[in-house]
């Protein structure tokens, strides 16, 4: 059976979410297909996206088109709704509040759905003294099983883990390192039984103390692994409480999970076929939960502080992973413009992935060299798979905050062994350990210092802690030899030190000979360029070291005396400041004059607008996070380097901020119309959220 009309919106507020859901309802209610529709577009009555993505306002009408059993009944019911105007009133029609959110994308694409609040609010720790060593023994025994138990829970979802996830094993493996470990276990263990309180705030206190440790780390990679501290300890205390959290493999439907924070654990449970994408109120860009996240392909926005407070259940949301823009209970005219911005990223992410293992070559003929940054080893195959023509910076520093003490060197080679033989023939350039000496400290120690982002940290702390350095030495030069490794020293701030470094590699290296094992004798010793004063005399450091890297992620803070953790001034960490740019040109001229490779390295080497920039000023190499790459080597595959070198000559006499991206922004759109004139990628400013 078949049953056509036309039906005339009444309702004041037009065909909005309520209606379209009423729609649906009612559509589920029949064993017989509808479609509306208005101009020339249809819709699927049976998907309350497809009706809202109409955009019909009041006072215009659709045509009903109702095919199967009971096609008359159907349409006498629906044509009642629309006669009743959804149910609107004329004193007070429903109308959902339209809210803008910002967040920090991690995972890219546009998604339009449904909010599922999944309930990851903490466990409420209640605090209570013990009264005698009974209790004292009982809560420590409860809290040894609830460790025990989160063991088990991890080792479950390890060993269940989604072949897409299956790389970030490791994560899981640090769960549970984190579960042993001294600063979690043995404290927690020390406090129920020296301060007679219960297991939930001996656990609580423990954690508070890791917090304040983490809080005064620099890198925001390590300081982001205070993330995973957070989650197992409110695994333990949910198994304390005998409490069980909602579980992300029992979402049915397609949704759009908003959660106060998820752990790893959650990124392995997820089926993407029923999570259309992810928002958080807290994370980072460098929290496992985030580099996890990326292997999903939907997108994923964290940090938006109130998502849970300010999103309903049910609220209809338009998730931009390109922006970090959540749109909540947007408009029909809203959505219509999503789906068209939907299929244009779409079209673009196919234009973009279809080069990505091309060349990055000018238009006239000149190669770029596009690398990645990574910290761990199972990024190196998702990189390669991006287009990354190998790992320009891999740091090192997981493997120290795995252990209880430091790593030994065999675990140091398996490491540096895997990534050797993963990237190669392409080359990798090892970064040496660079943490803060407090961060190696006890929690016991009281060793912490004032203000360890200028003090014993990086290359400092490894000449003066010379068997750790020799240890990460060691490890490097035997694998050196199943690669192509380039090793790099960071936070170099004068000739004398690095003079020092090397001299320490040469002492590694007599020691090895003498041993009979092999390395590669001719490895590259090179310098990350992030301190001012290394900017300065760049000449004369050019003429001891193979490369340089430019590490403008630190070179920024240090050279503008900002702090990018710190909200209050967050604001002036500023790539594009003339000071800036100076000083990257004369690095890159410092080492064109020597003969040396210069490199880039910082967050800056990844943004649209900056590269442009960049390659002016003579640079032919950049590393940066995967995600940014195939749209870096397309934008080099659309320019011609020598009309980008005349158009930007003045860029460097430009004495604002202000002038500097207008004048960049101005020629990018001249450059690049594809990408800047049409919108299709929104680009940011690096440093600003």
């Amino acid at each position: 059976m078949k049953e056509v009309r036309s039906l005339k919106v009444t309702n004041e507020l037009g065909m909005h979410a309520r209606a379209a859901g009423q729609i649906v309802a009612l559509a589920g209610k029949y064993d017989a297909r509808l479609f509306l529709k208005k101009d020339t577009r249809e819709a699927d009555g049976s998907s309350i996206l497809s009706i809202l993505s109409l955009a019909v306002p009041n006072g215009e009408e659709i045509e009903a088109r109702i095919v199967g059993r009971k096609a008359k009944e159907f349409m006498d019911e629906l044509e009642s709704l629309f006669i009743n105007n959804f149910g609107e009133t004329e004193t007070r029609p429903y109308r959902p509040k339209k809210k803008v959110m910002k967040g920090f994308p991690v995972s890219p694409g546009i998604v339009i759905g449904k909010a599922y609040h999944l309930d990851r609010s903490k466990t409420q720790v209640f605090h209570r003294k013990l009264i005698n060593e009974e209790e004292v023994q009982r809560d420590l025994a409860h809290f040894r099983q609830a460790v025990d138990m989160a063991k088990e829970q991890i080792q479950k979802f390890k060993s269940s883990m989604p072949e897409w996830v299956e790389g970030y094993a490791f994560v899981l493996d640090t769960h549970s390192m984190i579960l042993d470990d001294r600063m979690l276990f043995d404290a927690t263990s020390k406090r129920i039984q020296k301060e007679k309180i219960n297991a939930g705030w001996a656990l609580e206190k423990s954690v508070k103390n890791i917090h304040v440790l983490f809080k005064e780390v620099e890198d925001d990679y390590i300081g982001r692994r205070m993330d995973d501290v957070d989650s197992v300890s409110e695994r333990v205390l949910r198994n304390l409480a005998g409490a069980e959290a909602e579980s992300l493999a029992d979402i049915q439907g397609e949704v759009i999970v908003v959660a106060h924070t998820l752990s790893p654990v959650d990124i392995v449970e997820i089926d993407v076929d029923h999570v259309l994408g992810i928002l958080t109120d807290v994370g980072g860009r460098t929290s496992h939960m985030a580099i996890m996240s990326e292997a999903l392909d939907i997108p994923v926005i964290v940090g938006l502080e109130r998502a849970t407070d300010a999103i309903l259940q049910g609220d209809i949301l338009i998730v931009d992973g390109n922006t970090g823009e959540v749109v909540v209970n947007p408009d029909p005219k809203t959505i219509l413009s999503y789906e068209d911005e939907i299929r244009r990223y779409t079209n673009y992410k196919s234009a973009i992935d279809r080069v990505k293992h091309l060349p990055a070559e000018t238009l006239d003929g000149h190669k770029i060299t596009v690398k990645a940054n990574i910290e761990f080893l199972a990024e190196a195959q998702v990189a390669i798979e991006s287009g990354a023509e190998g790992i320009g910076l891999y740091r090192t520093e997981y493997l120290y905050l795995l252990e209880r003490g430091f790593p030994d060197e065999q675990t140091l080679f398996q490491d540096y062994d895997q990534i050797a033989r993963m990237v190669a023939p392409n080359p990798v350039t090892i970064r040496t350990l660079d943490i803060a000496s407090d961060r190696m400290e006890s929690e016991m120690d009281g060793n912490r210092e004032d203000n360890p982002a200028l003090g014993l940290r990086s290359i400092r702390f490894c000449l003066k802690e010379q068997k750790v350095f020799k240890t990460q030495l060691r490890a490097i030069l035997r694998a050196s030899r199943y690669g192509n490794f380039r090793l790099m020293f960071p936070m170099i701030s004068g000739l004398e030190q690095f003079l020092e470094a090397k001299k320490m590699l040469r002492s590694v290296m007599r020691s090895l000979d003498k041993e009979g094992i092999k390395y590669d004798r001719e490895i590259p010793v090179g310098i990350l360029i992030e301190i001012p004063s290394a900017v300065l005399i760049a000449d004369i450091l050019a003429k001891h070291a193979d490369f340089f890297s430019i590490g403008t992620n630190d070179l920024i803070q240090y050279a503008l005396a900002i702090d990018r953790d710190n909200q209050q001034v967050a604001g002036l960490y500023d790539p594009f400041h003339p000071a800036v740019i100076k000083m990257i040109h004369q690095v890159v001229k410092a080492g064109q004059k020597e003969g040396i490779d210069v490199s880039l390295c910082g967050e800056i080497a990844g943004d649209p607008l900056s590269i442009l920039i960049l390659l002016s000023l003579g640079l032919e190499e950049f590393s940066m996070n995967i995600g940014s790459i195939p749209l870096v080597k397309k934008m080099i595959r659309m320019v011609p380097l020598q009309k980008v070198k005349e158009g930007f000559k003045d860029i460097i006499s430009l004495p604002t901020s202000k002038k500097v991206e207008d004048f960049v922004l101005k020629k990018a759109k001249a450059h690049l119309p594809d990408i800047f004139e049409e919108d299709v990628f929104r680009y940011r400013t690096p440093g600003t959220a």
